[in-house]
């Protein structure tokens, strides 16, 4: 007896075992939803944490997407910072060495996030800054152009699908949050940090665009972000470098800057950023920078507009709040989440800011209520994912969300639908193929040089990819084509050949990449700052080619669309609104008559057109 006791024990522990063994691990549920058991966990969860605890959950710090192995240094490092100072939530990103973006891919982020979910304490908020789809980071992904080109196809649909397969390949890779759409209605020309950034300059179509890329998301189960409030469009100050001011008075604000937000509410927008901008009109305090002030933060977003969600601020480290808290780094994140902030975004010193809110919170400058107030919808956020079930994603379904033909396909028609002529002489478009004859016989294959056509490619650093998909595009169809790339660097000491070039060419063709860049710094004669102009020797040299040869000459502006306002002797004008690749792709193809080019500005250009612009030129039979 006591034997087959014994077998049957040995029998339901194998059974056991190959049952665990064989089960199917928990990936992260969709859609978002709050539900009795994820409430009561957070609530659990909260009551149940120490202070130093709390602390940590409100900052979020950067990861790198990049294979790392778990013993490495850099990972240890990693996992024991977000555990010295519990962590609650990391923003993805990729190594950045200016002006040098190194993408990585879908399969390495997706590990290391799953890795830094199973080594933190409490489940981890992913967010991302993916304001072209994931492709903003990850290659083998989506490639959209930016929300100018969205918005200059009119389509709310394209806004929709944008945010739809967004949402679809950010969750796959265990991203929960994106920081977009961008709410800013662009209404300065001048302003170097929005531009192609902004879906336009008109309040209501921004709105729009910003509610139909909520929906989308939302459908993929994507959290979203609406900045920067209250606004930052009407600057011409990069507030990664400096302080910028919003002018104008309260009713100005209102039927301009906070409209879209306020869709942006209605639409159930997950969270709202806060620019560090100052805003008179708002609060008129020395150095009351929106993200430290009560005013703007608490009365104006949390009490008048009713925002509920999780307010966060813009990045902590920017030279814009910085320059403020110089001589007490620490403070900044204090004087942040008095002033109605609930999330701490990339602080300069984490050890700072952590110490200086715990002691605010010991001392009870910050009360115990507060922090609990900002936890507890931290917390339900993840409950409201699924996370404090499970965590992790499946690698194994990556090939199969990710990057899809159709997808792809939808993102480059977006691009293409959104170029606009703005002007044209007759004597230039469409481009005409030639240059090449066709033999039977491999490897002989011979170039008859024309001098038809020459591209000069300006950029911001000639060692960049920008103009590299455009060039094979072109060479693709005239074989013979002189490509000529310069920067501000170059520009002066190449004119000679690139004048020289454009007399003996029968047509010619300039791409200019000016494109929001953070922090970029320019010299200029009223000092350093960033500009989104083309610096005196780049735009000297586009004078000299536009005054001998303007009228065998089209400007493309792959991004800034206001370039045109310092050339008015452009005959012939495209807008792309972009540097990605698939608006590269579709400005070659609207430039040899393709496709039929059908885009709308919307935005103005002083001096050049209205926002509304755009000539329709029918595809080539």
């Amino acid at each position: 007896m006591l034997l087959v006791m014994l077998r049957r024990a040995l029998l339901l522990g194998f059974l056991v075992l190959n049952v665990s063994a064989f089960a199917k691990p928990k990936y992260q549920p969709l859609p978002v939803k709050l539900d009795r058991e994820g409430e009561k966990w957070a609530q659990k969860t909260l009551r149940k944490m120490p202070l130093e605890e709390k602390i940590g959950q409100l900052f979020m710090v950067w990861t790198r997407a990049e294979f790392l192995n778990s013993n490495s240094a850099t990972y240890l490092q990693l996992r024991d910072e977000m555990n010295k100072y519990h962590v609650g939530s990391f923003a993805m990103t990729v190594h950045y060495e200016p002006p040098f973006l190194y993408k990585n891919q879908p399969y390495e982020a997706a590990d290391l996030l799953n890795r830094l979910q199973g080594d933190s304490k409490l489940p981890l908020l992913i967010a991302a800054d993916f304001e072209l789809g994931v492709s903003n980071r990850l290659n083998g992904t989506t490639a959209f152009p930016n929300a100018m080109a969205i918005g200059a196809t009119g389509r709310l649909q394209y806004a929709e699908d944008f945010g739809r397969i967004t949402g679809e390949e950010a969750r796959a890779i265990g991203v929960h949050w994106n920081f977009f759409p961008v709410a800013d209605v662009n209404s300065n020309p001048d302003n170097p940090i929005i531009n192609t950034r902004s879906f336009g300059e008109d309040p209501q179509q921004v709105g729009d665009f910003v509610s139909a890329y909520i929906r989308g998301a939302h459908s993929a189960s994507l959290l979203t972000t609406a900045k920067h409030f209250p606004g930052h469009g009407d600057t011409a100050t990069d507030s990664h470098l400096g302080l910028a001011q919003v002018t104008g008075d309260r009713a100005r604000l209102e039927s301009l800057e906070l409209r879209p937000f306020r869709k942006a509410i209605e639409s159930g927008v997950d969270s709202i950023m806060v620019a560090h901008v100052t805003v008179p009109a708002l609060d008129s305090g020395p150095n009351a920078v929106a993200t430290v002030s009560p005013e703007i933060v608490t009365h104006l977003l949390k009490q008048q507009l009713g925002f509920s969600g999780i307010v966060i601020t813009d990045a902590l480290d920017m030279g814009a709040l910085t320059r403020l808290y110089a001589t007490e780094i620490g403070r900044e994140a204090v004087d942040a989440f008095k002033a109605g902030n609930d999330m701490l975004l990339i602080p300069p010193d984490l050890d700072a800011a952590y110490r200086a809110m715990l002691a605010a919170a010991r001392s009870g400058e910050i009360p115990i209520s507060r922090v609990d107030q900002s936890v507890l919808k931290i917390l339900r956020m993840k409950a409201s994912l699924g996370l404090n079930k499970a965590r992790q994603v499946d690698l194994g379904t990556l090939d199969q969300k990710v990057g899809t033909p159709a997808n792809i396909a939808l993102g480059q028609q977006m691009a293409q639908d959104a170029i606009t002529l703005v002007k044209k002489n007759g004597a230039v478009l469409p481009l005409k193929k030639s240059g090449t004859t066709a033999v039977s016989l491999p490897y002989q294959t011979m170039t008859e040089v024309r001098d038809q056509l020459l591209v000069v490619i300006v950029s911001d650093d000639v060692r960049l990819e920008a103009g590299r998909a455009l060039e094979r595009e072109i060479k693709m169809r005239v074989p013979d084509a002189k490509v000529i790339y310069t920067d501000e660097q170059l520009a002066r000491v190449m004119s000679p050949e690139i004048i020289q070039a454009a007399r003996g060419t029968t047509k010619i063709v300039i791409a200019v990449y000016e494109s929001p860049t953070a922090g970029k710094m320019m010299r200029t004669t009223s000092g350093v700052r960033n500009s989104l102009s083309l610096g005196d020797d780049s735009a000297s040299l586009m004078r000299q080619v536009l005054g001998n040869a303007s009228t065998k000459t089209v400007v493309v502006a792959m991004g800034n669309p206001y370039l045109a306002k310092d050339f008015p002797e452009v005959q012939n004008y495209l807008c792309a609104f972009s540097a990605a690749q698939v608006s590269e792709v579709s400005a070659v193809k609207a430039l040899f008559g393709e496709i039929e080019i059908h885009g709308h500005l919307p935005v103005s250009i002083p001096g050049i057109a209205r926002r509304g612009a755009g000539l329709v030129l029918p595809a080539e039979k």
